[in-house]
């Protein structure tokens, strides 16, 4: 069988380049930075060319991944991407810089049309952009076939050798004609497209059932997508007999969810769930909690620890019994879950306990290798009603990581990050402000967490999304951009912000709303995801929310979505009556900023 192999240097759409691949026909693994020429080359290997990934490191960094240099030697054609093409320029002889511009996000890309990796590619193309260095000389026997307005060496190629490099990330989605270019360089490898992702469906319910052989299983479950396909996978490929479900109210729901759940499992024939109410218990493990990650792994260790208690309580005897959960690639990368892979976020099954009982080998995870989208297809393909299959993504810790909390000091704004701002804004006649609040963000495939930049005076999204482009790639100190939809006026001033069933209430009612006004305009299945995020702010003594709708597929890139005006003046009009201070738009795509804030 025909094989790509991708080498993974830690970057988090590694896993993304290898589905890409099988989408388009090919098999494609993904193999370490130690892998060999041998291992590639070996009597029942079919490597037919290789892929280098992003990854959060500079290649001039000690310690930096790096590859065999004989992989370049072996006849086989190579293309790398991010860092993957910075380290194939210096491996050969090149140089890599600090870029004097980063670039996060979309640019435009202008290829060589007369390339054979840019047949059937527009003479100007939308490309995604992730990184803070740059290749600044090329090696011996490299031309540049393609440039952006701040990425002149942007894609590079020594055809004598079938060597590539793209600066930018083709295997995004964001990059509408990526696939054209991946297709391409496997047809340079010589690839026939013979490969069907119905080969891994196939193999799921026989790989499960190895697995747990002799063991029953025990599941989370949290009435999302992902947690309900793979109970619905466990039952058929074990039987309900040997399946255990629990969903637990961790206080941390949204209105009226666990209610929802339960009624939804029990009217499509789940009868092995239990439900547990738990929320005193969270709450409890949050008082005084203010650090996203320490929040999160609070979330994550109590969610394992209510489990055992209800294995005691039901006296389950664990040695029978595997831990099971719906885990999907994204989890894993974000949360730091390969070599070189930084930690974005650490998700609530990717906590400590979870690893330990993962090293005992007593997690099984049917969907760890897939994207939501392809959970979803499952989802489908196993008749699991449309309704539930396409309801937005919700985060693991719930409003947890939706509830930013404060001890009411300042995070104050550096003077130089205020001016720079300024001096942005002035020369595009807008205003704003650096906001005194941090939120997790993305960059390089490397976590940030720093400032959002609050933006008044255009209601114009190309106006806004440009201006965010351009402040995002010049101020290192913000990850965010916010669009001031309404306010009361006043300071944005920093409050003492707990995670208290007060606040969660107020989010609640909040994201409540917000969704059901989508709804009522027929646009709830025209975003992806629509985050309410109540920040650790006020204006004129009222409390501060951001709405972050996205557009998705895999949830590995995203766009912030555009939602009407008219739309967005009605949910602030329900807001403001619940007792809202302001609404804030957030205008940032993924990267630089998580599709959550926390």
């Amino acid at each position: 069988m025909e094989k790509i192999a991708i080498v993974d240097f830690g970057g988090q759409y590694t896993h993304l380049i290898a589905r890409r691949i099988r989408q388009l026909g090919v098999y494609s693994e993904v193999v370490p930075p130690q892998v060999t020429y041998q291992d590639l080359l070996g009597p029942k290997q079919a490597y037919k060319g290789i892929i280098l990934s992003g990854g959060p490191s500079s290649v001039y960094d000690a310690g930096a991944p790096t590859c065999d240099p004989s992989l370049f030697q072996i006849g086989l054609p190579v293309l790398g991407l991010c860092y993957g093409h910075q380290l194939l320029s210096r491996s050969l002889d090149g140089e890599v810089k600090r870029g004097n511009v980063h670039e996060f996000g979309p640019a435009l890309l202008h290829p060589d049309p007369a390339h054979p990796l840019f047949r059937g590619v527009s003479s100007e193309t939308e490309v995604w952009m992730s990184h803070g260095d740059e290749v600044s000389r090329l090696p011996a026997g490299f031309r540049v076939i393609g440039s952006t307005s701040d990425c002149l060496l942007a894609a590079v190629a020594d055809d004598a050798r079938k060597f590539y490099g793209f600066q930018f990330h083709p295997e995004v989605t964001h990059s509408p004609e990526g696939n054209t270019m991946l297709r391409n360089f496997l047809e340079l490898c010589g690839c026939h497209f013979e490969w069907d992702m119905s080969h891994y469906f196939a193999a799921l319910e026989p790989q499960i059932r190895r697995q747990c052989e002799g063991k029953k299983v025990f599941l989370l479950v949290s009435g999302g997508v992902d947690s309900t396909v793979a109970f619905e996978l466990l039952n058929r490929a074990l039987g309900p007999d040997r399946v255990l479900g629990l969903h637990i109210d961790n206080g941390l729901m949204r209105k009226g969810e666990s209610a929802e759940v339960l009624e939804f499992m029990n009217r499509e024939g789940f009868h092995n769930l239990r439900v547990k109410d738990a929320s005193e218990r969270f709450l409890a493990a949050l008082r005084g909690i203010h650090s996203p990650e320490t929040k999160r792994k609070i979330i994550g260790e109590t969610f394992l620890t209510v489990k055992d208690e209800t294995l005691q309580e039901l006296k389950l005897d664990p040695e029978e019994w595997m831990l099971a959960q719906g885990t999907i690639y994204p989890d894993t990368i974000e949360s730091g879950g390969t070599r070189h892979a930084a930690v974005i976020k650490t998700h609530h099954n990717r906590v400590q306990g979870i690893l330990d009982l993962m090293a005992a080998g007593k997690v099984i995870e049917p969907l760890a290798e897939l994207y939501k989208d392809e959970v979803r297809t499952l989802g489908t393909l196993l008749g699991i009603p449309d309704k539930l299959i396409n309801r937005h993504p919700f985060p693991g810790p719930g409003l947890g990581v939706r509830l930013l909390c404060s001890d009411g000091r300042e995070d104050a704004v550096s003077p130089d990050t205020a001016s720079r701002v300024q001096e942005i804004l002035a020369s595009k006649n807008l205003a704003g402000e650096v906001l005194p609040v941090k939120s997790v963000g993305v960059q390089g495939d490397a976590r940030t967490y720093a400032h959002p930049c609050l933006l008044r005076g255009t209601r114009d999204y190309r106006v806004a999304d440009a201006a965010a482009t351009d402040l995002l790639n010049r101020v290192r100190a913000i990850n965010r951009v916010v669009l001031e939809i309404h306010g009361l006026g006043g300071a944005y001033v920093s409050a003492f912000a707990e995670c208290t069933s007060e606040r969660l209430d107020f989010l609640r009612e909040a994201d409540a709303l917000c969704n059901e006004t989508l709804r009522r305009a027929n646009l709830y299945d025209a975003v992806w995801q629509m985050p309410v995020v109540l920040l650790p702010l006020t204006q004129d003594g009222k409390p501060v929310l951001v709405l972050r709708p996205v557009l998705s597929s895999e949830a590995m890139t995203a766009r912030f979505a555009e939602l009407p005006f008219p739309l967005l003046d009605a949910m602030w009009s329900g807001l403001k009556s619940l007792g809202t201070g302001a609404l804030l738009y957030d205008i940032t795509h993924k990267p630089p900023g998580t599709i959550e804030w926390e």
